[in-house]
């Protein structure tokens, strides 16, 4: 979906305002004239439906709506970066970005390519930096473009947020709390937060992207989801970036009902190298785990066939032979009621950390707050 169109000089002109509490000094602050600065703030209001500001002989004194839009607003014109971006260049650059193409874009938004062609060309301009390349059919965003992608983004991202606060403010609904679904979210954590959330706010809509850390984590940090859920890394994040620890989980040995393993008494340590694993790629917490717990036995670390992420793809292929994996009993709770697959404590504990990763000066709204505070509250349930 193509974000919605948005007048930056508008925003700017309302920031200016709050900071400086006055018409004439806001004015020179963004370099506009005094009536276009007014005009600007009555076409703010005018789209929100309130007032912005109390006009008295004292200057101008930011109503409650304005006090959450302005620090939104401050943040959305820092990331964006020049007072020569227009509402207009900023959609038609992100719509080219998402989409690949200039076609595509064009699909997504319903403006003439050329009028995107011409709006990225503007801000190529205006900016003075050489944001696309062409190759062949295809477009690549220069280390200026990526930049900028990035920053327009989280621009966008923030202006999301302080408008779904005047709307809450308002009484309205229209905030959508974005989230990030690593594959143990799925299973029991986020369904029972996402059940909860939705009865005590009605008004709040989510939307719920489901991937790896891989390739959730770009669009973290371009603003599009608010927080990923999941298992932390291990490794040092990059800066822009903070993990929160939630609950621990204790992933066991799974396999079919009537696997051999089952059946074999006392020490099962060699029996479990005489079968096939089935584990996720090398780069995930789990698959480092496992690997550690088979070093910690004393036994190199065998070659893995089939790398598969999908619980319900390794749940068919261990119905369907004699493998093992290293799951939470949370991912394959009906499966293990059921009686057609079967868990086994592992040979050496393993435990892994499950918890929320945002970026790391995103400030949450109201709404968003609440839905941390029940994550929170259901890890210590199930800790």
């Amino acid at each position: 979906m193509a974000e919605r169109p948005v007048n930056v000089r508008h925003f700017a002109a309302l920031a200016a305002t709050v900071r400086h509490g006055s018409l004439s000094r806001a004015a020179r602050a963004v370099n506009l004239s005094q009536p276009a600065l007014t005009q600007a703030i009555n076409g703010l209001e005018a789209s929100l439906g309130v007032a912005l500001f109390a006009r008295g002989p004292q200057g101008m004194a930011p109503t409650e709506p304005a006090l959450l839009l302005a620090p939104r607003a401050e943040a959305a014109i820092a990331h964006i970066g020049s007072p020569r971006v227009t509402g207009t260049q900023l959609r038609a650059f992100l719509a080219v970005v998402r989409a690949g193409s200039y076609a595509a874009a064009a699909e997504a938004t319903g403006i003439a390519p050329a009028s995107l062609h011409r709006a990225v060309a503007d801000l190529s301009v205006a900016l003075g930096q050489r944001l696309i390349d062409r190759r062949g059919r295809s477009l690549a965003l220069t280390p200026a473009g990526e930049r900028r992608a990035r920053g327009f983004g989280l621009a966008m991202a923030e202006l999301r947020a302080g408008l779904a606060e005047v709307a809450a403010w308002q009484g309205k609904a229209g905030e959508r709390i974005a989230i990030g679904a690593m594959p143990l979210s799925r299973a029991r954590w986020l369904p029972e937060a996402i059940a909860r959330f939705a009865a005590a706010h009605p008004q709040v809509d989510i939307a719920v992207h489901e991937g790896s850390f891989a390739e959730l984590v770009g669009p973290l940090r371009d603003g599009d989801i608010d927080m990923t859920l999941g298992a932390l890394r291990e490794d040092t994040l990059a800066p822009d970036l903070t993990q929160t620890a939630v609950f621990e989980d204790r992933p066991a040995l799974i396999m079919r009902a009537g696997h051999p393993l089952l059946a074999q008494q006392g020490d099962r340590t060699e029996a479990l190298f005489a079968y096939p694993w089935l584990m996720p790629a090398r780069e995930t917490p789990l698959r480092r785990q496992w690997e550690q717990m088979v070093r910690a036995l004393g036994r190199e670390v065998p070659h893995v066939r089939i790398e598969c992420g999908s619980v319900i793809m390794i749940r068919q292929l261990l119905l369907a032979g004699d493998g093992l994996t290293l799951l939470s009993p949370d991912q394959v709770a009906v499966e293990l009621a059921s009686g057609v697959l079967s868990a086994l404590p592992p040979p050496v504990p393993v435990r892994r950390t499950i918890g929320i990763t945002t970026r790391t000066d995103w400030r949450p709204t109201r709404a968003q707050a609440a839905f941390l505070a029940l994550l929170h509250e259901l890890g210590r349930q199930i800790a």
